[in-house]
């Protein structure tokens, strides 16, 4: 079953309302399980009694401390378009596709997505050098996790 095919089928399990999906072709077989969302976990507070802050006449008030956002990469995302594990290399020991700061073109190969024993090649859907790497060899990614950032 190629790509295209596995992806669509992906979208329309995580689309619709059912929970589950096989389809059996000539070429294999494909089941794919919508995993229920988590429970938000419940939050508890405790409140304490503290005297209210008295304000000093000629004090300089404190200014609020403004909180550190993490910057938003700047460039194109690719994401992973099926849960599986990442691979950099076509095999052990073999040269990576890609390395931070090549430049890829529309079409090349970044990485290796294993996925039900079948090696997925993933292809560049933009051009432009790797500015970021954000998943390491042999870890397990979900559908949709960013796994390069194209500048």
């Amino acid at each position: 079953m190629d790509l295209r095919k596995l992806k669509t089928l992906i979208d329309l399990v995580a689309d619709s309302g059912i929970s589950e999906l096989e389809v059996t072709e000539a070429d294999g077989k494909v089941r794919i399980v919508k995993a229920a969302p988590p429970a938000p976990a419940p939050v508890y507070v405790q409140q304490a009694a503290a005297p209210a802050p008295v304000a000093v006449a000629g004090a300089p008030a404190a200014a609020p401390v403004a909180a550190a956002e993490p910057e938003a990469p700047k460039g194109h995302v690719v994401k992973s378009p099926m849960v599986g594990t990442f691979y950099r290399s076509p095999s052990p020991g073999a040269k990576s596709f890609i390395e931070l700061g090549s430049t890829v073109k529309e079409g090349d190969t970044l990485c290796i997505i294993e996925a039900m024993k079948l090696l997925n090649e993933i292809e560049a859907d933009a051009s432009g050098e790797i500015k970021q790497i954000l998943v390491e060899n042999g870890q397990a990614v979900e559908y949709g996790q960013p796994l390069f950032i194209i500048g």
